[in-house]
């Protein structure tokens, strides 16, 4: 499943960069996530995220690997979660981009393959679900930048 989406942040690039590189900052922003814990900084990290697909719930625990850092232009990372009877497997990259009138630019993808029990018993509500989650997460990426105090302002 392919999810992309580009968000506008009213703040510098590199505000939105420390913030989006920030693991307790994203956990704070992504849904369903209930722990996160670094292994090596900048590198790998291990959590725990509860998703749910209409009446399936699946709790899923993994591990995020940092693949490239090109601070503060672009991210790319993979994920890997298991769940009981079921496998979550996701790349994501973002590019940050300087935007009008001193806003930064977030075009974001994510390629997220699921198997087993989840997949098989919510197939059809993965891609909505998924959309809506990425779009709440970026939207409180958001508000939480835009809203933070600022030495600048």
């Amino acid at each position: 499943m392919q999810l992309n989406g580009d968000v506008t942040i009213r703040a510098p690039r590199k505000k939105v960069w420390d913030f989006l590189t920030d693991p307790n900052q994203i956990a704070l922003c992504a849904p369903g996530v209930e722990k996160i814990e670094t292994l090596e900084p900048n590198k790998r990290y291990r959590g725990i995220a509860s998703i749910g697909l209409g009446a399936v719930k699946a709790r899923f625990a993994g591990e995020i690997e940092i693949l490239e850092l090109e601070e503060p232009n672009r991210a790319k990372l993979k994920a890997h979660g298991t769940a009981s009877g079921s496998v979550a497997d996701a790349i994501s990259e973002m590019h940050l981009s300087d935007g009008p009138e001193g806003s930064t630019q977030v075009h974001w993808t994510a390629d997220i393959n699921v198997s087993g029990q989840l997949a098989s018993l919510a197939s059809r509500l993965m891609l909505p679900v998924s959309k809506k989650l990425s779009d709440l997460f970026y939207e409180e990426v958001r508000r939480r930048i835009e809203t933070e105090p600022s030495g600048a302002s």
